[in-house]
């Protein structure tokens, strides 16, 4: 799997998944259950990942959208 982000912004987070999803590009959110058992105070964001062949692609995605500056370095 890779990692394409780490936020707190479940808004965010869920735009994004949207995006992906409309593009057959399939997602999971890791640490999402931490989040919650730690009160939602912020420290430990949720990460997207992708698997590894979807990857360029759904960069490629998020740029052309305009959420370049959320995605982690390769």
């Amino acid at each position: 799997m890779h990692e394409l982000l780490r936020t707190n912004d479940l808004i965010l987070l869920g735009a994004i998944e949207a995006l992906l999803a409309s593009a057959s590009i399939d997602s999971m959110v890791a640490d999402q259950h931490i989040s919650a058992l730690e009160g939602m105070i912020g420290a430990f964001p949720r990460r997207l990942l992708v698997r590894e062949q979807d990857s360029r692609r759904a960069r490629a995605l998020l740029r052309d959208a305009g959420y370049g500056a959320e995605l982690r370095n390769e």
